[in-house]
């Protein structure tokens, strides 16, 4: 089987507040922002909560694909995510916790004709092969870099 070449996917976005950031991701543009009690507006999602929507839908579009890998079919399924997170890292005030997740928790309630040992099967597949999953599972090389941004000066003519 012949290698597939690399898929890229870019995200751009400009800050509305210090709590808001609108993102366009090819065609679409998606608003993050935080709840009122964490100094945002409760517009939108925050990006924990985008972290948790992405993980779901991703857990969506592989439960499907293996479970027609594996001959047989969902007739529904809820998936629920709970992450747990301290902090006092995100505002400073202290440094023995981490910032992210402690911890992300899943459910998926399937209602299908599958038996136990296939779905423990689709399980693992699952597990193993969802892309979000492994992001938060592994650790995943990140460049942050900085660019100074020049505002235009307006032009003052003297009369």
């Amino acid at each position: 089987m012949q290698p597939t070449e690399d898929l890229v996917f870019r995200v751009s976005g400009v800050a509305e507040s210090p709590a808001r950031f609108r993102a366009q991701t090819r065609h679409f543009t998606v608003l993050v922002d935080e709840p009122e009690e964490l100094g945002g507006t409760n517009k939108a999602p925050n990006p924990v909560e985008y972290v948790l929507i992405g993980f779901g839908g991703c857990l969506n579009v592989m439960a499907h694909l293996i479970a027609q890998e594996l001959g047989f079919t969902i007739r529904r399924l809820e998936i629920e995510l709970k992450g747990t997170l301290n902090p006092d890292r995100l505002f400073g005030r202290a440094n023995d916790q981490r910032a992210g997740y402690k911890r992300i928790e899943v459910q998926l309630k399937v209602d299908t004709d599958a038996d136990e040992a296939t779905l423990q099967e689709w399980l693992a597949r699952i597990n193993d092969r969802c892309p979000v999953n492994d992001n938060l599972q592994h650790s995943t090389p990140v460049t942050l870099s900085v660019v100074l941004h020049h505002s235009t000066p307006s032009v003052h003519t003297a009369n």
